[in-house]
């Protein structure tokens, strides 16, 4: 058997080590390493490098208790010493391609061939057109062209399924490193997004996908089960 670097055993037991914990100590996390963790987060993938994730950073008892009706009611929202709300920007295009093309060019991460075709594609897939209701003319024509060749799908059209996907990744980063640093996390998505946007002052422009509570565990009995790998595995073709 193939010998691996030390660093997959530790990934390996953070993957299955990981579980959702629903209710927490009020032990406060340590200064600064709660940033540290949002830190390793922004380095997670996302489309275009745009970034779109942003993270609202809740530790104060008093805003997580108003969370908490819109939260359903879920004491965990209560209990955690921290919630971080994740959040993707619908206008992430117009607020950091720019700015993201300068960090490339400046970094000379980016061939000037990349990125030359990221000022042609980018401004396409996102772009919504005049008042705003360009992308029903996308929304339409995709269909017909996949008739004849292969089409991804436009964020412009499906913004928020776009948006989603990249937070999630963001989520995921986030909590394997809490993970690793000694503290659990619930990732939660029963919640009114309107309401935790108007607690919060997040802007409509944003889409909230997933909040995560962290902290320190009550005493669990520490166990997760996951279907037989043979029932979720499709080798070549479904």
């Amino acid at each position: 058997m193939q010998t691996l670097p030390p660093d997959f055993e530790v990934i390996e037991r953070l993957v299955r080590s990981r579980r959702a914990t629903r209710h927490f100590r009020p032990d406060p996390i340590p200064a600064g390493l709660l940033d540290r963790l949002v830190d390793l987060a922004r380095w997670a993938p996302s489309g275009y490098n745009l970034q779109p994730t942003h993270f609202v950073i809740v530790t104060n008892g008093g805003v997580r208790n108003r969370l908490c009706p819109a939260c359903m009611g879920q004491q965990q929202v209560c209990e955690a010493p921290a919630l971080v709300v994740f959040t993707g920007d619908r206008r992430v295009a117009a607020n950091h391609f720019q700015a993201m093309l300068a960090m490339e060019n400046e970094a000379g991460s980016a061939t000037p061939e990349y990125v030359a075709a990221l000022r042609a594609v980018v401004p396409l897939a996102f772009g919504h057109g005049p008042a705003g209701i360009g992308w029903l003319w996308k929304a339409a024509l995709v269909p017909l062209a996949r008739l004849f060749r292969p089409v991804p799908s436009i964020p412009a059209v499906d913004k928020r399924f776009w948006l989603a996907k990249q937070v999630m990744l963001a989520a995921m980063t986030f909590m394997l490193a809490a993970e690793a640093a000694g503290l659990s996390t619930l990732p939660m998505e029963g919640f009114d997004e309107g309401r935790v946007r108007r607690v919060l002052g997040i802007p409509r422009s944003h889409i909230v996908p997933v909040i995560v509570a962290i902290g320190y565990p009550t005493p669990l009995v520490n166990k997760k089960t996951r279907l037989p790998i043979e029932t979720l595995v499709h080798r070549e073709k479904w």
